[in-house]
């Protein structure tokens, strides 16, 4: 009977062992699988944030590129206005050189080598890049070298005007008189010879046979002697008073940037040089730098 009991008892307590044993499994198994799930969730949150973060640094990597491709380009932009800046510089410089030799005049003003003397001080800003910088100071400079050819050369032409060339400097008559030459086109609008479309002609026409000679139709000094877009070779001269007159169309130039020319002189060739149909010299007469109708001058 003893027995009995001790082996119920002993079978008691095994199972008594068994239960602790399964529930200390059951609690591992449980916490293994929270801190296999909590595992996978901080990675994968972790994996999150990273990208999160590799995309804002990505997207700041491309806005500073994108910055700095604007900063070259007008940085580009710049370079290019100091260039066509320093280029009307050295035209300004020669035509007053061309002008002030003609003239027979030594004094300083008219010495277009000298540099325009300027000062200041020096100021330090470190929030612009060295090359803008370096660039806006140029350009600043080569204005204020523009602003100084331009009044030496408006004191040159006055003194010019008023005591070589005032009693021819009045417009008046044709820039061709050759036998055969003829007004082919008067200002105003008209269809286009290239589009048909009404345009404005903001000169007149004289056609003619190529080589014919074109006229000054009033004395000044020449300050364009080239090729322009559209008008082809083009001479342009200003006789004083904010009064300037245009030959366009040539087929070869006389008269050179800074020459001082008389009234009836020739200073180009008749051609069809630039947007012209045949030869002819489109004619121009400019009044404070707006075309008006030559045909008042033509038959003054």
């Amino acid at each position: 009977m003893t027995y009995s009991n001790g082996k119920h008892n002993h079978s008691k307590l095994f199972n008594i062992y068994v239960l602790i044993f399964a529930f200390i499994a059951v609690i591992a198994i449980s916490i293994t699988s929270s801190w296999f799930l909590y595992s996978n969730f901080s990675s994968q949150a972790i994996q999150l944030k990273i990208a999160k973060t590799q995309q804002k640094y990505q997207q700041q990597a491309d806005e500073v590129l994108t910055l700095r491709q604007e900063t070259d380009l007008k940085i580009a932009v710049f370079a290019s206005k100091v260039g066509m800046m320093q280029a009307e510089v050295n035209r300004l410089s020669l035509l007053g050189d061309e002008l002030a030799k003609n003239a027979s005049l030594t004094r300083g003003e008219f010495d277009f080598n000298l540099k325009p003397a300027i000062g200041g001080p020096i100021v330090t800003d470190s929030s612009y890049a060295v090359d803008l910088q370096a660039l806006l100071e140029e350009m600043d400079l080569l204005s204020l070298e523009v602003n100084n050819r331009t009044q030496q050369l408006s004191l040159l032409e006055t003194m010019l005007l008023n005591h070589n060339i005032t009693d021819e400097a009045v417009l008046s008559g044709r820039p061709v008189i050759q036998r055969g030459s003829w007004l082919s086109s008067h200002y105003g609008v008209r269809k286009d010879p290239f589009t048909g479309r009404a345009t404005m002609h903001k000169g007149i026409d004289f056609a003619g046979n190529n080589g014919m000679n074109i006229i000054a139709t009033g004395a000044g000094v020449v300050t364009w002697s080239g090729r322009r877009s559209g008008y082809g070779l083009l001479i342009e001269i200003n006789h004083g008073n904010g009064l300037s007159s245009r030959y366009a169309h040539a087929k070869e130039l006389i008269a050179k940037e800074g020459d001082v020319v008389g009234k009836g002189q020739t200073i180009a060739i008749m051609g069809s040089s630039g947007r012209s149909t045949g030869p002819h010299v489109h004619y121009e007469v400019l009044k404070s730098g707006r075309q008006v109708d030559p045909k008042r001058y033509v038959y003054r």
